[in-house]
Protein backbone atom coordinates (compact mmCIF):
# COMPACT_ATOMS: atom_id res chain seq x y z
CA UNK A 1 0.00 0.00 0.00
CA UNK A 2 1.47 3.19 -1.11
CA UNK A 3 0.38 6.42 0.52
CA UNK A 4 -0.20 9.63 -1.29
CA UNK A 5 -1.38 13.38 -0.57
CA UNK A 6 -3.47 15.13 -1.90
CA UNK A 7 -3.66 18.60 -1.12
CA UNK A 8 -7.76 20.50 -1.36
CA UNK A 9 -9.55 17.59 -2.14
CA UNK A 10 -12.52 19.29 -0.62
CA UNK A 11 -12.00 21.57 -3.47
CA UNK A 12 -13.96 21.16 -6.87
CA UNK A 13 -11.21 19.12 -8.75
CA UNK A 14 -9.94 17.30 -5.71
CA UNK A 15 -13.23 16.04 -4.70
CA UNK A 16 -13.76 15.30 -8.12
CA UNK A 17 -10.64 13.18 -8.03
CA UNK A 18 -10.57 11.71 -4.99
CA UNK A 19 -13.67 9.25 -5.85
CA UNK A 20 -12.62 8.72 -8.97
CA UNK A 21 -8.66 7.88 -7.59
CA UNK A 22 -9.97 5.20 -4.93
CA UNK A 23 -12.05 3.30 -6.86
CA UNK A 24 -9.52 2.96 -9.67
CA UNK A 25 -6.39 1.70 -7.36
CA UNK A 26 -6.48 -0.13 -4.77
CA UNK A 27 -3.15 -0.13 -4.29
CA UNK A 28 -3.19 3.81 -2.71
CA UNK A 29 -3.96 5.23 0.21
CA UNK A 30 -4.88 8.55 -0.03
CA UNK A 31 -4.21 11.34 2.43
CA UNK A 32 -6.40 14.80 1.93
CA UNK A 33 -4.71 18.26 3.89
CA UNK A 34 -7.55 20.25 3.12
CA UNK A 35 -7.84 24.29 5.17
CA UNK A 36 -11.44 24.04 4.34
CA UNK A 37 -11.44 27.74 3.75
CA UNK A 38 -15.10 28.83 1.68
CA UNK A 39 -13.90 27.00 -1.57
CA UNK A 40 -13.67 23.35 0.26
CA UNK A 41 -16.77 21.47 1.34
CA UNK A 42 -16.18 17.98 3.10
CA UNK A 43 -19.76 17.71 1.70
CA UNK A 44 -18.52 16.59 -1.73
CA UNK A 45 -16.81 13.75 0.03
CA UNK A 46 -19.57 12.14 1.22
CA UNK A 47 -19.32 9.17 -0.73
CA UNK A 48 -15.45 7.96 0.80
CA UNK A 49 -15.86 9.63 4.16
CA UNK A 50 -15.47 6.24 5.56
CA UNK A 51 -13.19 4.48 3.21
CA UNK A 52 -10.41 2.42 4.51
CA UNK A 53 -7.97 3.82 1.95
CA UNK A 54 -8.70 7.29 2.66
CA UNK A 55 -7.90 10.02 5.47
CA UNK A 56 -8.66 13.48 5.78
CA UNK A 57 -6.61 15.83 7.54
CA UNK A 58 -7.61 19.51 8.10
CA UNK A 59 -4.90 22.20 8.02
CA UNK A 60 -2.42 24.56 6.15
CA UNK A 61 -0.50 23.87 3.42
CA UNK A 62 2.09 26.63 4.06
CA UNK A 63 2.20 24.92 8.15
CA UNK A 64 5.36 23.38 7.01
CA UNK A 65 5.20 21.31 10.90
CA UNK A 66 1.94 19.99 9.95
CA UNK A 67 3.22 18.99 6.24
CA UNK A 68 6.47 17.15 7.47
CA UNK A 69 4.05 15.51 10.22
CA UNK A 70 1.96 13.97 7.23
CA UNK A 71 4.79 12.92 5.18
CA UNK A 72 6.36 11.10 8.76
CA UNK A 73 3.62 9.60 9.75
CA UNK A 74 2.06 8.17 6.41
CA UNK A 75 5.12 7.98 4.89
CA UNK A 76 4.17 9.99 1.46
CA UNK A 77 4.90 8.33 -1.71
CA UNK A 78 3.74 11.28 -4.08
CA UNK A 79 2.11 14.74 -3.90
CA UNK A 80 -0.93 15.32 -6.74
CA UNK A 81 -1.17 19.82 -5.55
CA UNK A 82 -4.68 20.89 -6.09
CA UNK A 83 -4.64 23.07 -3.07
CA UNK A 84 -5.10 27.28 -4.14
CA UNK A 85 -6.76 30.39 -3.99
CA UNK A 86 -8.38 30.40 -7.55
CA UNK A 87 -11.23 33.02 -7.70
CA UNK A 88 -9.52 35.92 -10.29
CA UNK A 89 -12.44 38.27 -8.56
CA UNK A 90 -11.26 37.68 -5.04
CA UNK A 91 -7.63 38.17 -5.81
CA UNK A 92 -8.17 41.02 -7.48
CA UNK A 93 -9.87 42.43 -4.01
CA UNK A 94 -7.19 40.08 -1.62
CA UNK A 95 -3.82 39.38 -3.77
CA UNK A 96 -1.83 38.32 -0.69
CA UNK A 97 -4.00 35.41 0.65
CA UNK A 98 -2.92 34.42 -3.24
CA UNK A 99 0.61 34.96 -3.09
CA UNK A 100 0.37 33.04 0.76
CA UNK A 101 -1.39 29.97 -0.25
CA UNK A 102 -0.34 29.40 -4.17
CA UNK A 103 3.22 30.69 -4.20
CA UNK A 104 4.92 29.94 -0.38
CA UNK A 105 2.28 26.71 0.04
CA UNK A 106 3.78 25.40 -2.94
CA UNK A 107 7.52 26.27 -1.84
CA UNK A 108 6.25 24.36 1.65
CA UNK A 109 5.07 21.41 -0.13
CA UNK A 110 7.76 20.51 -2.52
CA UNK A 111 10.22 21.27 -0.50
CA UNK A 112 9.65 18.94 2.28
CA UNK A 113 9.04 16.75 -0.22
CA UNK A 114 12.49 17.46 -1.59
CA UNK A 115 14.06 16.67 1.83
CA UNK A 116 11.99 13.40 2.41
CA UNK A 117 12.41 11.66 -0.63
CA UNK A 118 16.12 12.97 -1.24
CA UNK A 119 19.79 12.75 0.01
CA UNK A 120 20.82 15.09 -2.29
CA UNK A 121 20.11 16.71 -5.15
CA UNK A 122 19.91 14.56 -7.70
CA UNK A 123 20.02 11.47 -6.12
CA UNK A 124 16.86 9.84 -4.28
CA UNK A 125 17.35 7.88 -1.47
CA UNK A 126 16.42 4.22 -2.31
CA UNK A 127 13.33 3.46 -0.80
CA UNK A 128 12.00 6.79 -1.97
CA UNK A 129 12.81 6.36 -6.30
CA UNK A 130 9.96 7.33 -8.35
CA UNK A 131 8.11 9.31 -5.67
CA UNK A 132 6.63 12.54 -7.79
CA UNK A 133 5.52 15.86 -7.10
CA UNK A 134 2.43 16.95 -9.25
CA UNK A 135 1.47 20.68 -9.40
CA UNK A 136 -1.73 21.33 -10.95
CA UNK A 137 -1.68 24.47 -12.76
CA UNK A 138 -4.21 26.69 -14.59
CA UNK A 139 -3.74 28.21 -18.59
CA UNK A 140 -4.56 31.71 -17.24
CA UNK A 141 -0.81 31.67 -16.42
CA UNK A 142 -0.44 32.36 -20.06
CA UNK A 143 -2.05 35.22 -20.67
CA UNK A 144 -4.74 35.81 -23.08
CA UNK A 145 -5.28 35.04 -27.19
CA UNK A 146 -6.01 36.96 -29.53
CA UNK A 147 -8.85 35.58 -32.41
CA UNK A 148 -6.90 32.73 -33.22
CA UNK A 149 -4.02 30.55 -31.93
CA UNK A 150 -3.83 28.16 -28.69
CA UNK A 151 -2.18 27.81 -25.85
CA UNK A 152 1.16 25.33 -26.13
CA UNK A 153 3.19 24.01 -23.18
CA UNK A 154 5.66 26.78 -24.85
CA UNK A 155 3.86 29.30 -24.59
CA UNK A 156 5.56 32.09 -22.72
CA UNK A 157 3.68 33.20 -19.71
CA UNK A 158 2.19 36.31 -19.36
CA UNK A 159 -0.07 36.23 -16.25
CA UNK A 160 -2.78 39.47 -15.91
CA UNK A 161 -4.50 39.12 -12.60
CA UNK A 162 -2.75 38.52 -9.35
CA UNK A 163 -4.27 35.09 -9.13
CA UNK A 164 -2.46 33.74 -12.24
CA UNK A 165 0.77 35.22 -11.51
CA UNK A 166 0.58 33.61 -8.08
CA UNK A 167 -0.51 30.18 -9.86
CA UNK A 168 2.37 31.01 -12.74
CA UNK A 169 4.62 31.75 -9.46
CA UNK A 170 4.29 28.47 -8.15
CA UNK A 171 4.61 26.63 -11.63
CA UNK A 172 8.22 28.14 -11.73
CA UNK A 173 8.89 26.75 -8.28
CA UNK A 174 8.14 23.51 -9.12
CA UNK A 175 10.23 23.42 -12.13
CA UNK A 176 13.51 25.24 -9.95
CA UNK A 177 13.25 22.01 -8.16
CA UNK A 178 13.18 19.55 -10.79
CA UNK A 179 15.95 21.77 -12.70
CA UNK A 180 18.10 22.31 -9.81
CA UNK A 181 17.68 18.84 -7.67
CA UNK A 182 16.64 16.74 -10.11
CA UNK A 183 13.23 16.48 -8.48
CA UNK A 184 10.38 14.15 -10.20
CA UNK A 185 7.86 16.56 -11.08
CA UNK A 186 4.81 17.06 -13.68
CA UNK A 187 3.31 20.43 -13.83
CA UNK A 188 -0.29 19.99 -15.88
CA UNK A 189 -2.27 23.48 -16.64
CA UNK A 190 -5.84 23.16 -17.64
CA UNK A 191 -8.56 25.23 -19.41
CA UNK A 192 -11.72 26.36 -17.27
CA UNK A 193 -13.50 22.87 -15.65
CA UNK A 194 -17.11 22.65 -15.38
CA UNK A 195 -18.95 19.60 -13.75
CA UNK A 196 -20.70 18.56 -10.45
CA UNK A 197 -19.20 19.75 -6.80
CA UNK A 198 -17.97 23.61 -8.13
CA UNK A 199 -18.19 26.32 -6.13
CA UNK A 200 -21.47 28.45 -6.41
CA UNK A 201 -19.53 31.92 -7.12
CA UNK A 202 -18.44 30.42 -10.23
CA UNK A 203 -19.99 30.94 -13.96
CA UNK A 204 -21.55 27.91 -14.40
CA UNK A 205 -22.92 27.66 -11.32
CA UNK A 206 -24.01 30.93 -10.36
CA UNK A 207 -26.15 30.90 -13.84
CA UNK A 208 -27.93 27.99 -12.63
CA UNK A 209 -28.65 29.12 -9.13
CA UNK A 210 -29.40 32.43 -10.24
CA UNK A 211 -32.17 31.23 -12.93
CA UNK A 212 -33.76 28.64 -10.79
CA UNK A 213 -34.10 31.59 -8.44
CA UNK A 214 -35.67 33.71 -11.23
CA UNK A 215 -33.00 36.47 -10.31
CA UNK A 216 -31.13 38.42 -13.04
CA UNK A 217 -28.08 36.26 -14.62
CA UNK A 218 -25.09 38.68 -14.66
CA UNK A 219 -22.78 38.37 -17.11
CA UNK A 220 -19.94 40.23 -17.43
CA UNK A 221 -18.78 43.02 -20.18
CA UNK A 222 -20.09 41.83 -23.49
CA UNK A 223 -20.61 38.31 -23.01
CA UNK A 224 -18.06 37.85 -25.90
CA UNK A 225 -15.01 36.41 -23.46
CA UNK A 226 -13.90 33.27 -24.63
CA UNK A 227 -12.53 29.68 -22.46
CA UNK A 228 -11.61 26.19 -23.22
CA UNK A 229 -14.28 24.27 -21.34
CA UNK A 230 -12.99 20.78 -19.57
CA UNK A 231 -15.52 18.46 -18.52
CA UNK A 232 -14.08 17.67 -14.71
CA UNK A 233 -14.04 14.00 -14.58
CA UNK A 234 -11.96 14.30 -18.25
CA UNK A 235 -9.37 16.86 -16.00
CA UNK A 236 -9.38 14.08 -13.62
CA UNK A 237 -8.28 11.29 -16.02
CA UNK A 238 -5.45 13.43 -17.65
CA UNK A 239 -4.12 14.11 -14.18
CA UNK A 240 -4.20 10.73 -13.72
CA UNK A 241 -2.43 9.48 -16.81
CA UNK A 242 0.35 12.18 -16.17
CA UNK A 243 0.83 11.54 -12.70
CA UNK A 244 1.27 7.83 -14.11
CA UNK A 245 3.06 8.19 -17.41
CA UNK A 246 4.29 11.90 -17.79
CA UNK A 247 7.88 12.29 -18.52
CA UNK A 248 9.52 13.55 -15.26
CA UNK A 249 9.68 17.40 -15.87
CA UNK A 250 7.93 17.84 -18.08
CA UNK A 251 4.24 20.22 -18.69
CA UNK A 252 1.50 18.72 -19.86
CA UNK A 253 -1.51 20.86 -21.09
CA UNK A 254 -5.02 19.59 -20.41
CA UNK A 255 -8.02 21.04 -22.55
CA UNK A 256 -11.21 20.35 -23.83
CA UNK A 257 -11.59 21.33 -27.78
CA UNK A 258 -14.65 22.97 -26.67
CA UNK A 259 -14.21 27.01 -26.95
CA UNK A 260 -17.60 28.93 -26.04
CA UNK A 261 -17.62 32.30 -25.06
CA UNK A 262 -20.30 33.56 -21.82
CA UNK A 263 -22.91 33.98 -23.88
CA UNK A 264 -23.51 30.99 -25.43
CA UNK A 265 -22.84 29.32 -22.08
CA UNK A 266 -25.60 31.48 -20.45
CA UNK A 267 -27.94 30.86 -23.54
CA UNK A 268 -27.24 26.71 -23.47
CA UNK A 269 -27.77 26.73 -19.82
CA UNK A 270 -31.19 28.46 -20.22
CA UNK A 271 -31.78 25.99 -23.33
CA UNK A 272 -31.61 23.12 -20.77
CA UNK A 273 -33.27 24.66 -18.39
CA UNK A 274 -36.31 25.87 -20.68
CA UNK A 275 -36.75 21.83 -20.97
CA UNK A 276 -35.73 20.26 -17.80
CA UNK A 277 -37.43 22.78 -15.43
CA UNK A 278 -39.89 25.18 -17.31
CA UNK A 279 -40.61 28.45 -15.27
CA UNK A 280 -43.99 28.75 -13.93
CA UNK A 281 -44.52 31.86 -16.04
CA UNK A 282 -43.89 30.22 -19.57
CA UNK A 283 -40.92 32.90 -20.48
CA UNK A 284 -37.67 31.37 -21.31
CA UNK A 285 -34.82 31.70 -18.99
CA UNK A 286 -32.91 33.49 -21.13
CA UNK A 287 -34.73 36.66 -20.58
CA UNK A 288 -32.99 36.84 -17.37
CA UNK A 289 -29.57 37.50 -18.78
CA UNK A 290 -28.40 40.53 -17.56
CA UNK A 291 -24.72 42.23 -18.62
CA UNK A 292 -22.82 44.18 -16.09
CA UNK A 293 -19.44 45.96 -15.79
CA UNK A 294 -17.14 44.24 -17.00
CA UNK A 295 -13.89 43.13 -14.24
CA UNK A 296 -10.30 44.37 -14.35
CA UNK A 297 -7.90 42.76 -16.35
CA UNK A 298 -10.51 40.47 -17.77
CA UNK A 299 -8.79 38.26 -20.63
CA UNK A 300 -10.75 37.94 -23.76
CA UNK A 301 -9.94 34.46 -24.82
CA UNK A 302 -8.25 31.37 -23.36
CA UNK A 303 -7.69 27.78 -25.47
CA UNK A 304 -5.48 25.19 -24.89
CA UNK A 305 -3.93 23.17 -27.12
CA UNK A 306 -3.89 19.25 -25.63
CA UNK A 307 -1.98 18.00 -28.52
CA UNK A 308 1.19 16.66 -26.50
CA UNK A 309 -0.54 14.97 -23.87
CA UNK A 310 -2.91 13.41 -26.70
CA UNK A 311 -0.18 12.17 -28.57
CA UNK A 312 2.49 11.58 -25.71
CA UNK A 313 0.06 9.83 -23.17
CA UNK A 314 -3.09 9.01 -25.26
CA UNK A 315 -5.06 11.38 -23.56
CA UNK A 316 -8.83 12.00 -24.80
CA UNK A 317 -11.79 14.19 -23.69
CA UNK A 318 -14.81 11.66 -23.32
CA UNK A 319 -17.11 14.78 -23.09
CA UNK A 320 -18.06 17.79 -25.43
CA UNK A 321 -19.76 20.68 -23.99
CA UNK A 322 -22.90 20.01 -25.41
CA UNK A 323 -23.04 16.39 -23.77
CA UNK A 324 -21.24 17.54 -20.25
CA UNK A 325 -23.35 20.81 -20.00
CA UNK A 326 -26.44 18.59 -19.18
CA UNK A 327 -24.97 16.42 -16.63
CA UNK A 328 -23.84 19.44 -14.71
CA UNK A 329 -26.91 21.42 -15.15
CA UNK A 330 -28.89 18.04 -14.02
CA UNK A 331 -26.33 18.03 -11.08
CA UNK A 332 -26.94 21.24 -9.90
CA UNK A 333 -31.13 20.76 -10.36
CA UNK A 334 -30.64 18.16 -7.45
CA UNK A 335 -28.47 20.38 -5.19
CA UNK A 336 -30.64 23.27 -4.98
CA UNK A 337 -33.72 21.71 -5.12
CA UNK A 338 -32.77 20.36 -2.27
CA UNK A 339 -32.09 23.41 -0.44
Amino acid sequence: MKSILITGGAGFIGSNFVPYFLEKYEDYKVVNLDLLTYAGDLNNLKEVENHPRYEFIKGNICNRELVEYIFDKFDIRGVIHFAAESHVDNSIQNPGVFVETNVNGTFTLIDVAYKKWMKEPFIYKKEYEGCRFHHISTDEVYGTLGETGLFREDTPYAPNSPYSASKASSDMIVRSYHHTYGMNTIVTNCSNNYGPKQHDEKLIPTIIRNALKNNPIPIYGDGQNIRDWLYVLDHCKGIDLAFHKGKSGETYNIGGRNERNNLYIAGKICEILDELKPRSDGKSYKELITFVKDRPGHDRRYAIDATKIENELRWRADENFESGIVKTVKWYIRKYDGK
